[in-house]
């Protein structure tokens, strides 16, 4: 069978993967605070994932440009649905040490096997014109948007069906099956014997992607943005646990529902900003604007989130009548934040794309995906050990990053970007 590279494909590949990857990360700082970890572990379990990916992404870049997208992305699919096998196995030990090396080492296994990103946003490049590349990055946002609507609801269900272990396994089985589906489906997008590519030892691939002067300022500005963001994303199961008075542990469902309930609140927001809004917004406003707006955007909301506090779980009924302001509170902020950060990642890698050579795409991207995973492991190690003293601390620091990369943004990138995107714009013509 001839089949065509596509982009409803690939999307539907990484949205896929990501709903197991959306049912798992909401229960990680629950799970590993119901088994004894201290902040230190927790933020070590939590960044676990983004160490291996720190590794592993830009090795996948450069297999990827060299043997093709397909086969990484079926091995990275395959490997996904194993390391949740282990999360689901290790979430139903008794034992509590156990259970948290069985947490840590799935998480290590996940991040090894997460290529989908790196090499999803290079097949959208391969067969995307450059003009619409910021838009067409988009996708990825969406899904990881709709990942983090139908993951976390799933995960709830799963909960509340199965016990602590149910998440796990249906993590595991939908990862299965998208696997069977891209073996399927998902066509090669990148002929590598007709552009052929440059292999650079690890370090001197780093070297060379960070010395391009507008490259390397994308890819900081991603660095810092990931780092900020990687504070909600890690703490704020704790940070609603301990405001709201919820109670949450692994046996009690309900309180647990309340925190998956917010990341829902939050993909659909992301989901809606980046399948629609992304495209005309860069028409309107440029790449550097945009991405400037959306991290201050989002440096303000995180200032917000650890001043806002009630007691009881969520209620959207008492919250649609007006009736229930903490919740109120919380949810515009989540609002705030959820809408910054959706318009960051697709301009962002909408430009690396752009300025990067056609027979470097993974590579650079790799790189940009490898930054962004160092501050996954470096946020939410910092964030879970001083959450856990002075709660309010990663908040505003995170916050004040991200209005910082903002201005570094507007500052730094604007002139520059704006010729090359000319060029490219010429060429294109």
């Amino acid at each position: 069978m001839n089949r065509k590279p596509s982009l409803l494909v690939v999307f539907l590949t990484v949205f896929i993967d990501l709903i197991g990857f959306g049912i798992v990360v909401p229960l990680v700082p629950i799970y590993s605070r119901h088994y004894g970890a201290g902040g230190f572990v927790i933020g070590a379990i939590i960044a676990s994932f983004s160490a291996m990916q720190f590794v592993f992404s830009p090795i996948w870049g450069r297999l990827s440009d060299h043997h093709g997208r397909r086969p990484i992305l079926l091995i990275s699919t395959a490997g996904a649905a194993l390391s949740y096998v282990l999360f689901a196995i290790g979430s139903g030990f008794e034992n509590h040490a156990a259970a948290l090396w069985a947490l840590f080492i799935s998480r290590l296994f996940a991040g090894a096997c997460g290529g989908n990103i790196t090499v999803a946003q290079a097949y959208i490049a391969d067969i995307t014109p450059p003009e619409h590349r910021s838009k067409r990055m988009g996708l990825i946002g969406m899904a990881f948007g709709l990942g983090f609507i139908f993951g976390p609801a799933i995960s709830g269900i799963a909960l509340k069906l199965f016990g602590a272990t149910g998440p796990g396994w249906t993590a595991a089985a939908l990862c299965a099956a998208n696997f069977l589906l891209a073996f399927s489906i998902l066509a090669e997008s990148w002929k590598p014997d007709s552009n052929p590519t440059t292999r650079r030892p690890r370090l001197k691939q780093w070297s060379h992607t960070l010395s391009q002067p507008k490259i390397g300022l994308l890819i900081l500005i991603f660095f810092l943005a990931t780092f900020a963001f990687s504070c909600f994303e890690s703490t704020l199961p704790l940070l609603v646990n301990d405001n709201f008075n919820l109670g949450i542990t692994v046996d009690e469902t309900k309180p647990a529902t309340t925190v998956i309930s917010l990341f829902v609140f939050c993909g659909i927001i992301g989901a809606a900003i980046q399948g629609g809004a992304i495209g005309r917004l860069v028409k309107m406003f440029g790449e550097p604007r945009l991405i400037a707006f959306s991290l201050v955007l989002t440096g303000i909301s995180l200032a917000l989130l650890p001043f806002i506090k009630g007691d009881g779980q969520l209620k959207w009924l008492a919250v649609l009548r007006l009736a229930d302001w903490p919740w109120i509170k919380m949810l515009l902020a989540l609002a705030l934040l959820a809408i910054g950060s959706s318009l960051t990642r697709p301009p962002v890698f909408g430009l690396l794309s752009n300025l990067a050579p056609a027979n470097e795409q993974g590579a650079t991207i790799g790189v940009a995906q490898s930054a962004g995973a160092l501050a996954r492991i470096v946020g939410p190690i910092f964030a879970a050990t001083f959450y856990l003293q002075v709660p309010m601390l990663p908040y505003l620091t995170c916050g004040a990053i991200s209005i910082l990369a903002g201005i570094l943004a507007i500052q730094r990138l604007g002139k520059g970007i704006e010729i090359a995107g000319e060029k490219i714009e010429r060429a294109a013509d």
